[in-house]
C-alpha cells in the first residue's frame, strides 16, 4: 500500500503550513521576502491565563515571529507565575479591570483573547478600541450580529482580526481540503464528522455548564470544529440545517446548556454533513464519502497527533505544533503589513456563528432551516 508522503505533503501546499515548516532553514534574503524580517517579532498578550492559554505556551515558544509580551488575568497568582516564566515586566501585566491602559503600551501589538466565550466580543472591542490587532478563539461570539460587531470595530480602528483556526495549518486538515475541494475522489456525497468529551465528575459551577458565559453545551463549545471542517473540505456554504436535541443523562450538570446535539448540513452541491457533539462521551473523527472512494481521520479534530487514510493510502505527515504555524502565518502578514489569509478572518468566525445560531433554531424548532435568507 502506498502512503501519502511528508515529501508530498510538502509539495502539494504553496501557503501557511508549508513556509512554517521551512523558514527556520531559510537564508535571511528569502526569510525578508517571506514576510519576516530577522530579530522582529509581533509581540502578544495573551487576555485570559485558563486552559488553552496554557496549551498555546508550546506554541508561543516553539514560534519563530512572536514573543509573549503581555497577559491579561484577574488572578494574580497566575500573573506572578507567568511575569516569571517569561520575564513579562509588570508594566506588561493588566488585570480585566485596567486593561485599556493597554492602548498607551508599545510593547504589545496583538491581543490573543482565550477568554471563556461570553467575554470574546467585549474584550475585542475593547482591543481594538486600543488599537491592538485581535486573535480570538473559538467560538467567536453567541451571534452573527455579534461577530459582525467585532469585525466592524476592528476595521474601524484599523485593526486586523484573526480567529483562532489552528486546524487549518495542520497537514492532515490541509491534506482533507486539498481532497475535497479538488474532487481527487469525485463529488464528495456524505461527511461524518463529529466530537465530544465525557464530562462526568466536571464540577456543576464550571463555566461550561452556564449558559451566561459559555452561550450554550458542547455545539457553542465543540460544534464549530465540526461545522468548520464541513465547509473548508467542500469549499461551500450549506443552505440548510436540520438538528435534534439529544437525551440529558446528566440532569444536575445540564440544567442550562444542552448535553447532547445531531444535526444535518445541506450543501448546494448536495453533499451531507451529519455531525454529533456531546458531553456524554469521547468522540473525535471526520469521514468522507466521495463517488470514488474516501478519507478520514480519527483522532480528528482534537489537538492530535492525527491519524487518517483514504481508500488508496493511509497518510504519513508529520506530526506539527498547529499553534506555532498558525502564530507564525499571522505574524507574517501582521509584520509585512498585508491583510490577513481570509481563511483564518473575523469573516470566516461570523460563516460559523451563522451556521451553529440556524442549528441551535431547528433543533429546539423541530423544523428545516434555511440558512440563504
Amino acid at each position: 500500500m502506498t502512503t501519502y508522503s511528508r515529501r508530498t505533503f510538502m509539495e502539494q501546499i504553496g501557503w501557511g503550513l508549508g513556509a512554517s515548516l521551512t523558514l527556520a532553514s531559510l537564508p535571511a534574503m528569502a526569510r525578508e521576502r517571506a514576510g519576516v524580517m530577522d530579530n522582529k517579532k509581533l509581540n502578544i498578550a495573551l487576555c485570559g491565563l485558563g486552559r488553552y492559554a496554557n496549551v498555546l505556551k508550546g506554541g508561543l515558544a516553539a514560534s519563530q515571529s512572536c514573543r509573549l509580551a503581555g497577559i491579561v488575568t484577574g488572578t494574580p497568582t497566575k500573573a506572578a507565575q507567568w511575569q516569571s516564566e517569561f520575564r513579562i515586566p509588570d508594566k506588561n501585566s493588566y488585570t480585566y479591570q485596567n486593561f485599556d491602559q493597554i492602548v498607551s503600551n508599545p510593547d504589545i501589538d496583538l491581543v490573543y483573547i482565550t477568554l471563556p466565550n461570553g467575554l470574546h466580543k467585549e474584550f475585542t472591542l475593547r482591543a481594538a478600541k486600543a488599537g491592538k490587532h485581535v486573535i480570538v478563539e473559538k467560538p467567536m461570539a453567541f451571534t452573527e450580529k455579534d461577530c459582525q460587531e467585532m469585525i466592524d470595530a476592528c476595521r474601524k480602528a484599523g485593526v486586523q482580526l484573526a480567529v483562532g483556526y489552528r486546524l487549518h495549518y495542520d497537514p492532515h486538515h490541509i491534506e482533507l481540503k486539498r481532497l475535497g475541494q479538488h474532487k481527487v475522489f469525485g463529488q464528495v456525497r456524505l461527511i461524518e464528522a463529529s466530537l465530544g468529551y465525557r464530562l462526568a465528575g466536571i464540577p456543576p459551577d464550571d463555566w461550561h455548564l452556564k449558559k451566561a458565559i459559555a452561550g450554550g453545551g458542547p455545539l457553542m463549545n465543540l460544534g464549530v470544529y465540526c461545522v468548520q471542517s464541513s465547509r473548508y473540505v467542500l469549499g461551500e456554504e450549506p443552505v440548510a440545517v436540520t438538528a435534534q436535541f439529544g437525551p440529558v443523562t446528566m440532569p444536575d450538570l445540564f440544567k442550562e446548556v444542552e448535553e447532547n446535539i445531531t444535526w444535518q448540513l445541506y450543501f448546494p452541491s448536495g453533499a451531507i454533513c451529519t455531525s454529533s457533539c456531546t458531553s456524554n462521551c469521547n468522540v473525535d473523527r471526520f469521514y468522507a464519502s466521495a463517488d470514488e472512494g474516501y478519507f478520514e481521520l480519527q483522532p480528528a479534530l482534537s489537538y492530535g497527533p492525527f491519524k487518517g487514510r483514504t481508500s488508496q493510502a493511509a497518510f504519513n505527515f508529520p506530526v506539527v505544533n498547529q499553534q506555532a504555524a498558525q502564530l507564525d502565518d499571522i505574524a507574517r502578514h501582521i509584520l509585512a503589513n498585508k491583510p490577513l489569509p481570509a481563511h483564518i478572518s473575523g469573516e470566516e468566525g461570523r460563516k460559523d456563528m451563522r451556521v451553529i445560531e440556524g442549528i441551535y433554531q431547528a433543533a429546539t424548532s423541530g423544523q428545516k432551516v434555511d440558512l440563504t435568507s
